[in-house]
């Protein structure tokens, strides 16, 4: 850990940098909702929103995507006012403080490992079913998750432009497929086109319900940020990354709650039949046209491997940009001398995701499937604790480096709203008397975050610099 220096590290900035105008703004709007795998989120995240929302989960989806429009307003703020691949890391260290940035940037890379786990444990399952089912071909989960990783390190080591182009391809044939299905749901039981679903009182349970499944819609939308991250080699970032925000949250958004109202259609608009199933769109496939079930396979197939790609490209920046700045242990703000990635963050971030996963599955006796749910439950914790903490950070950065700029309805009363409404789908995750093990969750992240805060303060302690070097990498500069 480099902790002495006092000069700005912009000095050896050419050394450090990532490769520029490597993208435009096309490229990372591909790449950030591909890295929120649609398909393999909504196959397994909507089965736990309709067990408590019921046949009104759509709603659900709806109110999630307008949460999560108040945080997009404050990222696109802060990448238009200093564009950085440290994202949240940045923004937060920006306006409290070095300590408070170097906090964050260990308790989000713990909640993004733990969240993209959830990706690394679907991989190999899904792949293995997938190949026993239509091929015969029975390959060990385990196996297929080292080969499926290692080959994403691989792809996304060699270029950020073609690792992209990668999961752009892959996001745009899963996203062909979806919507061939639902079509087809439509279509096939389309004596059931009503707005039931759009309808408080079939809401189960009321706001209770609504509130039940709220955390899981904000999982599905967790990776529409990773634009930020890429800022660094994005062509114009002050305009591209503002941009690309509100058309990855508003996207996939609609996308989201289109896939809930075909999979009501596609199951008759029977509340039982969603609530009883463990794969909605699965079963709604098969119920309306069972030839197109290697579709839906497929389709998570192609979701996984651009989620994947998307993830490890902008997690390992944030986790890169830490390093570089001394944040984090310096070995992590290596860039790979002919690719101009950063290897040593990426192949960090993806071996811990890798062993938790193996660690739980083969030693722990936990089912990949079951996996996914705990891990998407403890890692959203830490994640939407951060979303709440650069909301309340905008207000202060902007009256103290950019008063100037200051608009009292987007840098203030938008962040605070933001803030407040997270407090919701926060305190469905953190609320007593959860079962085993979500009852220990809680204080799992509490754990982390104290953690957190004592490496902040010591390194900031330690590091009398710390301050001028965080954020010292502009993405434009």
């Amino acid at each position: 850990m480099s902790v002495n220096g006092t000069e700005p590290i912009a000095t050896t900035a050419g050394e450090s940098r990532l490769r520029r105008n490597a993208l435009n703004a096309s490229h990372i709007v591909a790449s950030t909702l591909a890295s929120i795998a649609p398909a393999m989120s909504f196959f397994f995240g909507f089965a736990v929103i309709v067990q408590g929302a019921g046949l009104a989960a759509p709603l659900t989806i709806l109110t999630a995507t307008v949460v999560i429009l108040f945080l997009t307003n404050t990222i696109a703020e802060f990448s238009r006012f200093t564009p950085s691949t440290g994202s949240f890391v940045t923004f937060t260290g920006k306006a409290f403080g070095p300590s408070v940035g170097t906090a964050v940037s260990v308790f989000i890379t713990f909640g993004y490992v733990v969240a993209a786990s959830t990706v690394v444990s679907i991989a190999g399952t899904w792949i293995a079913e997938t190949l026993k089912l239509f091929l015969g071909i029975s390959i060990h989960w385990a196996i297929l998750t080292v080969l499926i990783s290692a080959a994403t390190g691989w792809l996304v080591m060699r270029g950020v432009a073609l690792s992209t182009l990668w999961s752009g391809i892959f996001f745009y044939f899963e996203v062909g497929l979806l919507i061939l299905g639902s079509i087809f749901m439509l279509v096939a039981h389309r004596g059931f086109l009503t707005l039931a679903p759009f309808r408080i009182s079939n809401l189960s349970g009321g706001l209770a319900g609504l509130g039940a499944g709220f955390p899981l819609a904000i999982y599905l939308f967790i990776g529409w940020e990773n634009s930020a991250s890429l800022a660094e080699e994005t062509e114009n970032p002050r305009r591209d990354i503002p941009r690309a925000l509100i058309t990855c949250a508003l996207a996939i958004g609609i996308f989201y709650t289109f896939l809930a109202y075909a999979t009501a259609v596609g199951l008759r608009m029977d509340a039982h039949a969603l609530v009883a199933s463990r794969l909605p769109f699965i079963d709604g496939l098969k119920a309306s046209a069972p030839a197109l079930l290697v579709v839906a396979y497929i389709a998570g197939v192609t979701s996984i491997l651009g989620s994947l790609i998307g993830l490890v490209n902008s997690q390992a920046r944030i986790l890169f940009n830490s390093g570089r700045e001394g944040l984090l242990p310096e070995f992590l703000g290596k860039i790979h001398p002919r690719h101009q990635t950063p290897h040593s963050a990426l192949w960090v971030f993806l071996t811990i995701a890798v062993a938790l996963i193996l660690g739980f599955g083969l030693f722990g006796g936990v089912a990949p499937m079951d996996y996914f749910g705990f891990a998407c439950t403890l890692g959203t914790i830490p994640i939407i604790l951060t979303y709440m903490l650069t909301n309340l950070a905008l207000p202060i950065y902007v009256i103290r480096h950019q008063r100037s700029e200051l608009n009292i309805f987007r840098h203030v009363l938008l962040p605070i709203a933001g803030t407040l409404i997270m407090l919701f789908p926060l305190w469905g995750l953190i609320q007593p008397g959860q079962v085993w093990p979500f009852n220990i969750f809680p204080w799992i992240a509490l754990s982390a975050l104290f953690l957190s805060v004592i490496y902040g303060i010591v390194i900031a302690r330690l590091s009398p610099g710390l301050a001028a070097r965080i954020g010292v990498y502009v993405a434009d500069q």
